[in-house]
């Protein structure tokens, strides 16, 4: 019997050591859900100054995208207006000789287109000057009329205007007109 009561005395330690373990968990287990909380909000606060610095990054380069674009639509001909100022001063001082011979107007009207043409070259504005009997290239010609000639169909017979072209890009197409055929 003194076995038995020993076991029951000792049941009563044993349940009173469980219950006095059981309430030390739970403070426990209290701090580490405490600390992994403010680790977590601390790393959401750190999420959150990053998300905040890179979309303020994104903005200022979306702002200065749109001033870099709007700067070149602004002065995307300045190199062309450079090398046209010139071109218009000759024709000024060609206006302002008092008593003009038509030799030095030719002389001076040849002159300003050369250097015309040499701004239109910088920029790669080109002609396009076809020549008759060339085959109508509607991308690059514009037809006016249809003529009877003895050429094959669609083939150019006349060119009313020149046409102009910007690297590859048409300006204007060349005016002509074209054979009705044989």
């Amino acid at each position: 019997m003194q076995n038995t009561e020993k076991q029951t005395e000792n049941q009563p330690d044993t349940l009173q050591q469980q219950e006095a373990a059981a309430a030390v968990e739970p403070a426990g287990d209290e701090v580490v859900l405490e600390q992994q909380l403010a680790a977590a909000q601390a790393k959401i606060a750190e999420m959150q100054d990053a998300f905040l610095r890179a979309k303020a990054d994104a903005e200022n380069i979306r702002r200065r995208a749109q001033e870099d674009i709007s700067k070149a639509h602004k002065f995307a001909i300045e190199s062309f207006a450079e090398m046209l100022v010139p071109v218009r001063d000759s024709l000024e001082m060609a206006l302002a000789v008092d008593a003009p011979s038509v030799d030095l107007l030719k002389e001076g009207v040849e002159m300003t287109l050369k250097q015309l043409a040499s701004a239109f070259e910088k920029n790669k504005l080109t002609e396009i000057l076809p020549q008759p009997g060339d085959k109508l290239d509607p991308t690059r010609h514009q037809a006016v009329s249809m003529v009877p000639a003895e050429q094959d169909a669609n083939t150019i017979v006349t060119v009313l205007q020149k046409g102009y072209m910007i690297s590859d890009r048409l300006l204007r197409p060349a005016l002509v007109t074209v054979s009705q055929g044989k």
